[in-house]
């Protein structure tokens, strides 16, 4: 299997590459020079030999521009990352991740079933890894469901504002099979951020990586308040006439 590398550990191994390359230039430099400076006058280094020399020491200095073009580029496309996931600002996302922050007494977290399931369980799990709450909610049905979690823990107590919890969910069939499922995050993006060279959208109560995005929608229309009937204009350009009449 072949492991994706990020932007950042790129430019690491490019920058390790560069100073190792650099310090074999160097030592390449005084091994040539310690040669010419100590042959033997009767008989001189071989032309074709000392060509060969100096062709490596090129490519050796090409290879160091090679690293410093190639961490360019890296950083200009960490940029241009940012610049794309800004795109993704005001628009309704789904993501496939766990982590959301406890805010205003709850948590709310999506989940999709890919069939129709006869039991279904969720827990709440804090940063250590802990069931901090279990149950059964309602969504058994193949598709996405909503769950909002206020905050209460199996022990009758109530966690703290501001705290990051995820969600794990399990479901069987009426026959006792496993059921394929996942936590899923919806919401507004209004946010990027830039970590380790990797864009991250702020949805919701979440920050979620970009590549975790797996829908997106343009954002619903803004409802249009009514209008007020003729009646009602009579009546409040009446008050204001009122009001501004001294001789009431």
């Amino acid at each position: 299997m072949v492991d994706a590398v990020s932007t950042s550990q790129a430019g690491s191994r490019l920058n390790a590459g560069s100073q190792m390359l650099a310090s074999n230039f160097e030592t390449f430099l005084l091994l040539l020079t310690a040669q010419l400076k100590n042959q033997d006058p009767l008989s001189p280094v071989d032309s074709n030999q000392f060509t060969s020399q100096l062709t490596q020491m090129a490519g050796v200095e090409q290879q160091l521009l090679t690293n410093d073009l190639l961490t360019a580029l890296l950083e200009q496309s960490g940029g241009g990352g940012m610049a794309n996931a800004a795109n993704y600002i005001g628009r309704d996302a789904t993501a496939a991740w766990e982590a959301v922050k406890f805010q205003d007494g709850q948590a709310t977290w999506s989940y999709e079933l890919a069939s129709n399931a006869g039991q279904v369980t969720v827990e709440v799990l804090n940063g250590n890894g802990d069931v901090v709450w279990s149950g059964q909610p309602d969504g058994k049905s193949e598709g996405v469901h909503d769950f909002t979690w206020n905050g209460q823990t199996k022990a009758g107590g109530q966690v703290a504002e501001g705290g990051v919890y995820t969600l794990r969910v399990t479901a069987a069939s009426t026959g006792g099979s496993r059921i394929d499922s996942q936590v899923l995050v919806r919401g507004r993006v209004t946010g990027v951020e830039l970590y380790n060279g990797q864009p991250y959208l702020t949805i919701g109560r979440s920050v979620v990586p970009l590549s975790n995005v797996i829908a997106l929608d343009e954002p619903g229309p803004t409802p249009t308040p009514p209008l007020p009937d003729d009646d009602d204009d009579e009546s409040l350009l009446a008050q204001v006439v009122s009001a501004l009449n001294p001789f009431n």
